[in-house]
């Protein structure tokens, strides 16, 4: 069965988490569906973006990667990743969402995949 791709952010960096989100909820009509610390990072999902702020160095650790994707099936997914040739370059881990790894398609772009616990999936993607 394929992977299903539940939501794709575009992701935002930022110095300052709470200047970034008014502008963002006005541009939205929303509130952020979720904001949490994760490592030195804080994080936003507002609308269809995803803010990651804090100091410029810390941030730089996740610049290699140029959206996240929500999917419904880790799993799968690696398995489509890599008959597609693609690279897992940080494998499955757990994070306050769900799991998320980390993956380079063999055009070189790279990509978050993350798959989010089952009340998150029920609560912003099946509202």
């Amino acid at each position: 069965m394929p992977v299903s791709i539940l939501k794709t952010y575009a992701r935002l960096w930022s110095d300052d988490l709470d200047r970034a989100l008014p502008l963002l909820r006005r541009l939205t009509g929303a509130e952020p569906d979720l904001r949490l610390a994760f490592q030195a990072v804080e994080l936003a999902a507002v609308g269809d973006f995803l803010v990651i702020a804090g100091p410029a160095e810390e941030r730089a650790k996740y610049a290699h990667a140029s959206a996240t994707v929500v999917v419904d099936d880790l799993d799968a997914l690696q398995e489509t990743l890599r008959s597609a040739g693609a690279t897992i370059t940080t494998p499955p881990a757990p994070s306050p969402t769900g799991r998320f790894l980390y993956a380079r398609h063999a055009d070189g772009t790279e990509i978050e995949y993350v798959q989010w616990t089952p009340e998150l999936v029920r609560r912003l993607v099946h509202r």
